[in-house]
């Protein structure tokens, strides 16, 4: 009797992800299995960020829902979901069938070898045709339950419900097949599925997989240590505990775990090494335009720096408002700021006004990259070379820049700015560069090479030229 009792204290609510096709309604059934407006809310009809949620069956039964995103751009962060994930949800329009994210979904749950479903959604519009969907996946292999196969197939619609308590009912089922356990006295093992940061300080988002995560805990990550200072629940409660597959918000990282990261007590772990993660910070390439990244949350960092076009730059990356620092940093790079659902304070915006640094903002995804396209094609800007001064001499009166070319090349042509300690001291001109006695054309990394300029600035050993050509 004692042992059953175990059993069924160690059952834990299942982990799903909900993945598909950008627009076969995954957030629209998401929003109607939790009853809230979640769909109607966002911006540009596309999911943001990974969040999570639970829910409660009709019999009961709790299931935790993982928000992962359906657009394109965010396919890091979708299989990031699948892999936390007990079981999926692999949505298909019954009116669209197979379409490439949806092979590319299904790709990720395989490779995560969780069970899954598939959900055959809008089946309330007239074109819509479960037999189509399923004759579709039974083309690449796929065999379904009552066909000679294992895999689950419903049909569902958000607008009437018609099949969602079919679906629920399956997820709970596939739970107790493959007994999905969590014992909160084991020692605690938890998911990061997103950070982020608001007036709270740093914020992470995970799910309990084992163990119990408690107030006062001190626990580490595979990057960072913190003590657990404030636990909030889905709904934004304050709780003093968490147990096994109940999803979390918890403070007390000064630094950001990496998303899909595992947190443990830092008492299993003690002799874990932890470092502490710097910024993202891609070196300069010769004949890119740059650009410094914020958004709101390190998982869409990552999503858009997966996808960014290989012309673009990221000289740097970071969750949270555009700060002074990111306008310094831009001005000495010659870069823009894209803000990504990243607030930009009035002192900042009206700084970036003074020091010539423009910050573009975007609540869109696919937006951003839009924009990246265009200044792609349009060449505003590019970055083609990179030299620190070594030494300083004198020729006929005038001071020669003794240096050294350490990013792509430098051109004769090309006008320099130069920078010290970040900061542009001005803009000069090339009068005549050399290599030993002998006059060149350019300098390639690597190369020491002697540059007169005009105007003849205030220079030093250690500052930087950068060549910018529009």
């Amino acid at each position: 009797m004692e042992t059953k009792k175990t059993l069924l204290e160690n059952l834990r609510p299942p982990i799903v992800t909900i993945l598909g096709h950008v627009d076969h309604g995954k957030t629209t059934l998401l929003d109607f299995i939790r009853e809230t407006n979640v769909a109607k809310k966002e911006v540009g009809g596309i999911t943001q960020r990974i969040g999570a949620s639970v829910v409660e069956t009709k019999e009961g039964k709790k299931i935790t829902f993982i928000d992962t995103p359906g657009h394109a751009a965010f396919a890091k962060m979708r299989s990031r979901g699948a892999s936390v994930a007990d079981i999926a949800v692999l949505v298909v329009a019954g009116e669209e069938g197979i379409k490439p994210q949806t092979q590319e979904a299904l790709n990720f749950i395989l490779d995560a070898k969780i069970p899954y479903i598939v959900a055959v959604t809008k089946i309330d519009l007239p074109t819509a045709s479960i037999d189509n969907v399923r004759s579709q996946f039974e083309k690449t292999g796929i065999s379904f339950e009552g066909r000679g196969g294992d895999v689950p197939l419903v049909g569902v619609s958000s607008r009437t419900g018609k099949g969602v308590e079919i679906l629920l009912d399956l997820i709970a089922l596939t739970s107790e097949v493959y007994g999905l356990k969590g014992n909160s006295e084991e020692p605690l093992e938890a998911v990061v599925i997103e950070t982020g940061k608001d007036k709270r300080g740093s914020t992470t988002s995970v799910v309990v997989k084992s163990g119990k995560l408690t107030i006062g805990q001190d626990v580490v990550s595979e990057n960072v240590k913190a003590r657990i200072r404030g636990i909030f629940n889905f709904k934004g409660e304050s709780v003093r505990e968490v147990f096994p597959g109940e999803p979390a918000l918890i403070l007390g990282f000064k630094e950001p775990p990496i998303v899909g990261s595992r947190i443990w007590t830092a008492s299993e772990k003690e002799n874990l090494a932890v470092l502490v993660k710097d910024k993202i910070v891609t070196p300069m390439t010769e004949g890119k335009m740059s650009i410094i990244l914020k958004t709101q949350s390190a998982g869409s960092v990552e999503a858009i720096i997966s996808n960014i076009p290989s012309e673009v730059l990221v000289v740097s990356s970071g969750v949270g408002d555009v700060t002074e620092g990111d306008i310094f940093l831009a001005k000495s790079t010659s870069s823009s700021i894209f803000a990504f659902e990243a607030k930009v304070p009035l002192s900042v915006s009206k700084l970036a006004e003074n020091e010539g640094v423009k910050i573009e903002s975007f609540n869109i995804v696919y937006e951003l990259f839009e924009r990246l396209e265009e200044i792609v094609e349009e060449g505003i800007v590019e970055i083609k070379g990179k030299a620190e001064i070594i030494a300083i001499f004198s020729y006929d009166g005038k001071s020669v820049a003794g240096c050294k070319v350490t990013l792509g090349k430098i051109l004769k042509m090309d006008k320099l700015t130069l920078f010290r300690e970040m900061e542009e001291v001005g803009k000069v001109k090339i009068i005549s560069m050399k290599k030993g006695k002998q006059d060149i054309q350019e300098a390639k990394q690597g190369e020491e090479c002697g540059i007169l300029f005009a105007p003849q600035l205030d220079f030093r050993v250690s500052d930087m030229l950068i060549s910018v050509r529009k």
